[in-house]
């Protein structure tokens, strides 16, 4: 069993950085690959990015590549999403997931409650 706990969002002017955190409890962290998926109102929840449980393994949504950066320290349970050059179609609801390395939700095992990132023109 793990459980997720996400922070870091808020509001940010397009062309500013945020970088998001996901928390996970229980021993077994390092063996699960990590994703991060948003979701805008009225939308399905989508595909940001993902890394294996060593980090040697990275993919990202094309709409996120060169802009966006995922990594994790295991050491310390934890996943981040370094996100700059924002744009206002950024906004939405993110969130962190834990499974198995993939780009399909249904890869995923354990959800986060989400955090919120909105981002103004």
């Amino acid at each position: 069993q793990v459980q997720l706990v996400e922070s870091g969002g808020g509001l940010v002017q397009a062309g500013g950085s945020l970088r998001l955190s996901c928390a996970a409890s229980g021993r077994t962290f390092s063996s699960y690959a990590m994703g991060w998926f948003c979701q805008a109102p009225g939308k399905e929840r989508e595909f940001v990015a993902a890394i294996s449980w060593s980090g040697g393994r990275i993919n990202y949504a094309d709409s996120v590549k060169g802009r966006f950066t995922i990594s994790r320290d295991n050491a310390k349970n934890t996943v981040y999403l370094q996100m700059n050059s924002l744009k206002p179609e950024d906004t939405a609801v993110y969130y962190c997931a834990a499974g198995t390395f993939g780009m399909i939700k249904a890869r995923y095992d354990y959800w986060g409650q989400g955090t919120q990132v909105t981002v103004s023109s």
